[in-house]
């Protein structure tokens, strides 16, 4: 039906614009005209970094649409890709993450390299909200023409890693982007599957805290290629040698690594920006180091797999969600299990018997 000035489409009184608005585009809006294929990997290829954020917002979309547009950039990006050095950083709350990935990308931007920055945000459980301000936090980095930083929300995501964090990994790597960070949540769940992506995996500490390990579990310290004591600066300096010292003492009695590396411990100040030379050096050292003994490569395709894996199992669960007649038998037995008619293990063998008479 027509609409009459002053209401909406309902028939309800509406508020009128504010004149900054453009009147016809409010009542008639213009509707986005998704870009090719083509258009978002050339885009992409061309470092375009509006491209990019467009093309990582597809793959985060559940919209069956976009997830295969999102799959065919992702296939058509994957021969430019694997040429990144991929560093992880996890660390409790407060101990200074945003604050250190700034001032380590400023200087990694200044050594000429181009940096790309993948924050986790957490998402309420209640709200399944995400601030994602991390742009806010790293003011100077984000407007770095060098620099691209892309919060996400960590969503239910297993170790606080968004689940499409690999893949976007992908498009960055395929914009030229040499060093890629991945920041964590870091709020003590398991931190296995940022491992299970990065080359390089950094830990943040506080000086004196040596009780936060009870909050994080004491495999992270065991998967970390290098202990960084943040905030070491002011007052702070003595007690952050103190702790350096403490797990320098501690990690000789952790086994020694696949890699044959020996993991370093500094100390650093991201507001006074001591110590993020030494730490990247370590970082170099520690590339050399595996690409010559052939651990990189070893690695690398040690975590395709486990991708490969975690993914069939993703899908499989989806299927089980949005497949009508799947859905429909899974809510029967969840019911069987709960009323103690069957056992979980008997539910799950039932459930796997549909799915192979269903293929």
């Amino acid at each position: 039906m027509a609409k009459k000035p002053g209401s909406d489409y309902s028939g309800n009184k509406s508020t009128t614009p504010p004149d900054f608005l453009n009147k016809k585009a409010a009542v008639n809006p213009i509707p986005k005209r998704q870009k090719s294929t083509e258009t978002y990997v050339e885009g992409i290829l061309d470092g375009d970094r509006v491209t990019l954020g467009q093309a990582i917002t597809l793959i985060e979309s559940q919209h069956p649409a976009h997830q295969a547009k999102a799959q065919s950039i992702i296939e058509a990006c994957l021969p430019h890709a694997g040429k990144s050095f991929r560093v992880g950083i996890t660390g409790t709350p407060g101990v200074g993450k945003s604050s250190f990935i700034e001032t380590l990308g400023i200087y990694l931007v200044q050594q000429q390299k181009k940096v790309a920055v993948l924050t986790i945000d957490p998402t309420s459980q209640k709200s399944l909200g995400s601030i994602l301000g991390d742009k806010t936090r790293m003011q100077d980095l984000s407007v770095h023409q060098s620099a691209f930083i892309r919060p996400s929300p960590a969503g239910d995501s297993l170790g606080g890693v968004a689940r499409k964090t690999r893949e976007t990994m992908i498009l960055c790597e395929a914009a030229g982007y040499e060093e890629i960070i991945v920041e964590t949540v870091g709020v003590g769940q398991s931190e296995t599957a940022v491992h299970s992506m990065v080359d390089f995996f950094l830990l943040l500490l506080l000086p004196g805290a040596g009780d936060e390990l009870q909050g994080i579990k004491r495999g992270i310290v065991e998967m970390s290629d290098l202990i960084a004591i943040n905030k070491a600066d002011g007052d702070r300096i003595t007690t952050a040698k103190q702790s350096q010292k403490a797990y320098k003492n501690a990690l000789h009695l952790l086994p020694a690594t696949d890699s044959g590396w020996i993991p370093p411990v500094m100390t650093c100040s991201a507001l006074e920006k001591t110590g993020i030379p030494e730490i990247w050096q370590f970082c170099s050292d520690y590339r050399k180091m595996v690409n010559e003994n052939g651990f990189f490569q070893q690695k690398r395709k040690k975590q395709a797999n486990y991708w490969l894996h975690e993914r069939i199992q993703n899908d499989l669960r989806l299927y089980l969600q949005t497949n009508p007649a799947m859905k429909t038998a899974l809510e029967h037995i969840e019911s069987a299990v709960l009323s103690y008619q069957k056992t979980p293990f008997q539910g799950a063998r039932e459930i796997l018997q549909l799915l192979i008479k269903k293929n």
